[in-house]
């Protein structure tokens, strides 16, 4: 079994780290490179940067801060917002990313997900699903930070993706997002059981026990956290403790 992943989150609008409750209402937290290399240095398996206003606006500031994050922080990158065509992939990686989630694009033109996994390979395009349910065990992806309707199942979504040639999900619940009540595992579990690829488990995480059971119940292969982590309620070597306590496999910092 790999072992699971545990990831940052950083939204960032403009210069500044924020976090909101159901994608809304934001708080700045204060500089995201601080936040990522103080992640970093916690053990975090990963970074995802977010940039939250950039498909709102049609374009993507957060380029020179993963840049300076590069020089300090070695793990795997990944940049999310603003992406709408291979230049835009391809600046992204130049600035340091080792991935790109896309969203908001890839709903307005599917065809761009197998742009990008033949241009820069199935590992780097990462699908991002903003879920928010509708219905018994039903839900609709939503685009633009969980703005906009699509219209479109998230599930039957989450399935096209993967054959256009997405090498990664990641999963959002917007109803959870923010409240670290827990994750939807029900969503997890509808996803994880008709795609073949990781799947990133977001928005709901408030304990380890939330990370725990998005692995082991909701079938996930990695956990975005954000707020517990901002809010100083749970480290990433806390919850990554509280992982290994419970035979999950981690991995350990150097």
């Amino acid at each position: 079994m790999p072992a699971a992943r545990v990831i940052a989150r950083l939204d960032v609008k403009g210069p500044n780290l924020v976090k909101g409750i159901h994608l809304e209402g934001l708080r700045v937290i204060g500089d995201p490179q601080e936040f990522a290399r103080r992640y970093y240095a916690d053990g975090a398996d990963e970074i995802l940067y977010v940039d939250i206003v950039a498909s709102l606006y049609g374009r993507n500031n957060i380029l020179e801060v993963v840049r300076r994050t590069a020089e300090a922080v070695f793990v795997p990158m990944t940049v999310a917002g603003g992406l709408r065509r291979l230049d835009d992939v391809r600046d992204a990686l130049r600035s340091g990313a080792d991935k790109v989630a896309i969203n908001t694009a890839a709903v307005g033109r599917p065809e761009l997900i197998r742009e990008v996994s033949e241009a820069f390979g199935r590992q780097c395009m990462v699908l991002s699903i903003q879920a928010k349910k509708i219905g018994p065990d039903r839900w609709e992806a939503y685009t633009d930070n969980g703005r906009e309707r699509t219209g479109q199942d998230a599930i039957e979504w989450a399935q096209r993706g993967v054959q256009l040639g997405a090498g990664e999900l990641l999963v959002t619940s917007v109803d959870r997002e923010g409240t670290q009540k827990g994750m939807d595992l029900d969503l997890l579990r509808r996803v994880t059981a008709v795609v073949d690829v990781p799947v990133i488990a977001g928005g709901g995480v408030g304990a380890p026990e939330h990370a725990r059971r998005a692995l082991t119940e909701g079938g996930a292969d990695a956990v975005a956290v954000a707020s517990v982590l901002h809010y100083g309620k749970h480290g990433i070597g806390a919850i990554k403790a509280a992982l290994a306590q419970a035979d999950i496999p981690v991995r350990t910092s150097a």
